[in-house]
C-alpha cells in the first residue's frame, strides 16, 4: 500500500500510531481543571489588586477583599510613595535581587560547566560533595552563628551570600551543558580555544534556554525572601520589600509614617483603609514578577526538562 492510499486522517495525524485519539470526554476533563487551576491562581491576585483600588466604603460593601468593582481610587499608591520606608524597601529588594542573581549566576554556570568536563580535576567527589548538601546542613543556630562572627549581622551581604549557591541549580545546568555537542566542542579546541573561550562561544549560546529558567529561580528566591531579613536586618530602615510585607501585612503591624489606624485616613473626600494600604504593598510585591514571568515562560519546559534528563 503507497502513502497515496492511506486514510486521510493517517497522513495527516501527528499523533504515534499508540496513541489513542482524545475523547471528548478526556478533552472537557482537561480544559475543566486548567481552568480550576486558573482561577485558584487568578482570582486570588485579582481581589487584591482590586481590593489595593478601593475606598474603604467599598471594602465595608464586601465585608473585607473586594471581588465587584466599586468605587475606586489611587489614594493608597500616593500614600505608599510618600512613605519613605515603602520607597527604600523597594529599592533594597531590586538591588538584593540584581546583584544577587548576577552573583548566583556566575558562580553557578562556572561550577556547572567544570563538573560538565568528564576530565576536570575531583569532579565527581566535589560533586557528590555538594549532592550532600542537598539532603544535610548545619541547622539554622550554626548558620546564624557563622554569618554574624563573619561580620553578616546588621549588613546587606547577609541577604546574599548565604544563599548564593543553590545546587539543585547547579545540577540542571550541569545536564544542559554536559548535552552540548562534543563535536562542536572538539572543533573549538582544534582551532585553539581554552575553556573559557568554549564557555563564552559555544556552551552558553547553545543554553539560552536553561539559563533564563535558573535566572528567574534564583531572582523569584532573592525577591520573595524575607527570613533572611529576620534573621540578620534588625533595622527596620534596611528591611526589603517582603520583610516589611511580612511585618506590617501579615502581622497587623501600623506602618511607620503611614498615619493609618484601624479606622481609616481621610484624603479629602476620600478614605483610605488599613486594608487597602496593605493589599497596594502586596500588589508592588507581586508586579515584577509578573512582568518578568511571560518573558520567561516560553523556556521552561526545555530549560527545565531537557537539563534534568540529559547528560
Amino acid at each position: 500500500m503507497t502513502t497515496s492510499t492511506l486514510p486521510r486522517n493517517r497522513r495527516t495525524s501527528n499523533r504515534p500510531s499508540w496513541e489513542e485519539k482524545p475523547s471528548p470526554v478526556g478533552q472537557g476533563a482537561k480544559s475543566l481543571v486548567v481552568l480550576i487551576v486558573l482561577a485558584v491562581i487568578a482570582v486570588p491576585i485579582y481581589s487584591v489588586v482590586l481590593t489595593s483600588f478601593s475606598t474603604q466604603a467599598s471594602i465595608n460593601k464586601a465585608g473585607g477583599l473586594v471581588m465587584v468593582p466599586g468605587e475606586l481610587t489611587l489614594e493608597a499608591y500616593k500614600q505608599i510613595f510618600s512613605n519613605q520606608l515603602i520607597v527604600h524597601s523597594l529599592f533594597v529588594s531590586l538591588a538584593i535581587t540584581l546583584v544577587g542573581t548576577a552573583l548566583s549566576m556566575v558562580v553557578s554556570v562556572l561550577a556547572a560547566y567544570g563538573l560538565s568536563r568528564a576530565r576536570s580535576f575531583g569532579h565527581r567527589p566535589i560533586l557528590m560533595f555538594m549532592i550532600v548538601t542537598m539532603f544535610f546542613g548545619g541547622g539554622l543556630i550554626p548558620t546564624f552563628l557563622v554569618v554574624s562572627a563573619l561580620g553578616g549581622y546588621d549588613a546587606y551581604w547577609s541577604q546574599i551570600l548565604p544563599g548564593a549557591v543553590a545546587v539543585f541549580n547547579i545540577l540542571v545546568l550541569r545536564s544542559f551543558f554536559s548535552s552540548t555537542s562534543p563535536e562542536l566542542i572538539d572543533a573549538a579546541k582544534i582551532d585553539g580555544a581554552g575553556d573559557w573561550r568554549i564557555l563564552w562561544s559555544i556552551v552558553l549560546p547553545t543554553s539560552k534556554a536553561v539559563l533564563a529558567v535558573i535566572t528567574l529561580f534564583y531572582a523569584v528566591g532573592y525577591w520573595n525572601n524575607f527570613f533572611a531579613a529576620q534573621l540578620y536586618l534588625p533595622d527596620n530602615g534596611m528591611w526589603p520589600l517582603p520583610q516589611v510585607v511580612n511585618t506590617y501585612v501579615l502581622q497587623g503591624n501600623s506602618m511607620p509614617g503611614s498615619g493609618i489606624t484601624n479606622t481609616g485616613q481621610y484624603f479629602g473626600h476620600q478614605q483610605v483603609a488599613p486594608l487597602t494600604i496593605q493589599m497596594a504593598v502586596v500588589t508592588l510585591t507581586l508586579l515584577p514578577i509578573l512582568v518578568v514571568y511571560p518573558f520567561v515562560q516560553k523556556h521552561f519546559t526545555k530549560g527545565v526538562m531537557v537539563g534534568a534528563v540529559k547528560g
